[in-house]
């Protein structure tokens, strides 16, 4: 089982209810954001593309962080979900460096914390918060070994890209285009 999430830029228009649910379900402080929005404009004018991307931890099978840890706080659960044991982390921020998307931060309380997938909805069989709130139904998410999976079928459908391939980090979030 590898989870994975792809995103559809072309569906996408930045409303950001995907980070306010998150901030609301996993109880985010505020100020800090475990998934955000970026705008990319590219071209040159007149021939501008605009897009928008939802982005978070990546989730990686390469994961820097997890490598890093000095104290296994940062693991890859079942389904290769990137967590962080709070219990563990000493809030170095050795995790929070060496990610190349900027996808973790270190919480108040003085651990760090990240986009889970919303593991705690996965396993009682319901999409994460910013999937099932999502006004466009840009997001997909899934199993990529089960060829039914709404994320198996899209990728399979649709061009995509990932982000920082060169990091070698091999993501499991994917961006249509």
């Amino acid at each position: 089982m590898r989870y994975a999430m792809a995103i559809d830029t072309k569906k996408c228009v930045g409303c950001s209810d995907c980070v306010v649910a998150c901030q609301t379900e996993n109880d985010v402080p505020v100020g800090f954001c475990r998934d955000w929005v970026v705008e990319v404009v590219d071209g040159t004018y007149p021939q501008l593309e605009l897009e928008h991307r939802s982005e978070r931890c990546n989730h990686c099978e390469n994961a820097p962080c997890v490598r890093c840890c000095p104290t296994g706080a940062s693991y890859v659960d079942d389904g290769g979900i990137v967590q962080v044991k709070k219990n563990k982390c000493i809030g170095c921020g050795a995790c929070v460096t060496s990610c190349p998307y900027d996808a973790r931060f270190v919480h108040p309380k003085g651990y760090v914390d990240k986009c889970t997938f919303c593991h705690h909805r996965i396993q009682k069989g319901q999409q994460p918060a910013c999937v099932s709130v999502c006004p466009t139904k840009c997001m997909y998410f899934g199993d990529l070994d089960d060829p039914r999976s709404e994320v198996s079928m899209i990728l399979k459908k649709r061009k995509y890209k990932t982000l920082i391939p060169e990091a070698g980090t091999k993501p499991h979030l994917y961006f249509l285009i």
